[in-house]
């Protein structure tokens, strides 16, 4: 039986961090990484906008805070070092009324707590920024907030992990563990420490550890619209004023690494993990499990989820869609909106005991297993100083 001083499931952006972290600090560790696709980053890590988020959404007390302004730094380092496309575009928080100027100030406030660099402008200032925004009188400018191809550097994490010695085995899934046996449909591997990375099934694999028993995983589906017009007239990230209650953005202006310009995320409510289009990937036991707890938050209206719901579902008529990206802008061509990208999972966290959305990171774990659950937006940005966290407080411990 193969045995390895650590064996990493998945191999999205936490994964190949974590596994690089160990092998610079300690050349001669053995590491497998086993991952169930046939390549890396074929869920969330390579189906996310590719923003890199500057920090200031968060309370000072999260994860989120403590690493999303160095994760920026950090992948922005990373990218430049191999010569991977960077859109330092910046962003616009813009407000409709009163009293989202109060919470501009807010995100203001905590983006100052969290060494984010953010400035409140005025509107004639946001309209320098990005001529084409439309903001009641003030709006939040992030200069740091940038667009990657989150897929190809998850790609280049790979190919570097994998010339400091660490094994890869893709088509190779999760099925149980027996001790520290891990068994999967190649075989049994075995290893001293054992970190789940599972993103979507993260909940579920802790479970068989003896971990996570609290959460279960609800999933959302992201889908964003592009602009196939042109690439000019919206040059800036451009997002409302959000909901500081949940974790979902609303809809927003998103510049890709290439200049494209998309609109979106929906967060729309998924009915199985995997529930990217109609019946793929559809497994029964999930779609009962996941019916009966959205059926509990669409009754009991917890966090406000029969409104989220309800607003979500209009998002699928492109008219309505829109119309929330056009109250951002001066001006902009609805029927330029044409193309539907690949739709992405949000692997979010419910709390089954409050019926809350989890809304930091979660580690959980001892000394033979680490389980990192929600790692959801801006976990991708996080995930170098994140990763050296979990080494530090967790994997060395």
């Amino acid at each position: 039986m193969e045995h390895h001083d650590y064996l990493i499931i998945g191999t999205g952006i936490i994964g190949l961090t974590i596994a690089m972290k160990i092998k610079e600090k300690n050349s001669k560790a053995s590491i497998l990484m086993i991952e169930k696709e046939s390549e890396e980053a074929c869920h969330s890590s390579g189906r996310n906008s590719g923003v890199l988020h500057a920090g200031f959404y968060y309370s000072a007390d999260s994860f989120k805070a403590k690493f999303t302004v160095a994760g920026n730094n950090a992948l922005k380092a990373y990218c430049k070092k191999k010569h991977l496309p960077i859109n330092a575009c910046g962003k616009l928080i813009v407000a409709m009324d009163e009293r989202e100027i109060e919470t501009l100030y807010e995100l203001e406030k905590r983006g100052k707590n969290n060494g984010s660099t953010v400035e409140i402008v005025d509107e004639a200032r946001a309209r320098e920024i990005e001529p084409n925004v439309f903001t009641h009188k003030k709006a939040l400018f992030s200069p740091d907030t940038a667009s990657i191809d989150p897929k190809q550097v998850c790609t280049s994490i790979r190919h570097d992990v994998e010339k400091l010695g660490v094994q890869i085995s893709f088509n190779t899934k999760y099925l149980s563990r027996k001790g520290q046996v891990i068994v999967t449909n190649k075989g049994d591997f075995t290893a001293g420490k054992i970190i789940n990375c599972g993103g979507l099934y993260a909940d579920k694999i802790a479970q068989d550890f003896g971990f996570g028993f609290k959460y279960t995983m609800i999933p959302f589906k992201g889908l964003y619209l592009q602009y196939t017009k042109n690439k000019t007239d919206v040059k800036i990230n451009i997002y409302p004023v959000p909901n500081l209650l949940n974790p979902f953005l609303g809809v927003h202006y998103t510049i890709a690494v290439d200049q494209t310009i998309k609109i979106g995320p929906t967060a729309i409510p998924a009915f199985w993990r995997e529930n990217y289009k109609l019946t793929s990937n559809f497994k029964f036991n999930e779609f009962l499990n996941v019916a009966f707890y959205e059926s509990r938050l669409f009754f009991s209206n917890a966090f406000g989820f029969r409104n989220l719901a309800f607003e979500e579902m209009k998002k699928y008529y492109r008219k309505y869609f829109v119309g929330l990206a056009q109250k951002m802008v001066q001006s902009i061509d609805p029927a330029g909106f044409t193309v539907f990208s690949e739709p992405g999972i949000r692997a979010q966290l419910l709390d089954k005991t409050t019926l809350n959305l989890v809304q930091d990171f979660v580690v959980e774990g001892d000394d033979k297993s680490i389980h990192v659950l929600n790692a959801v937006s801006p976990a991708y940005t996080c995930a170098f100083p994140f990763a050296e966290f979990l080494i530090k407080e967790y994997i060395d411990k």
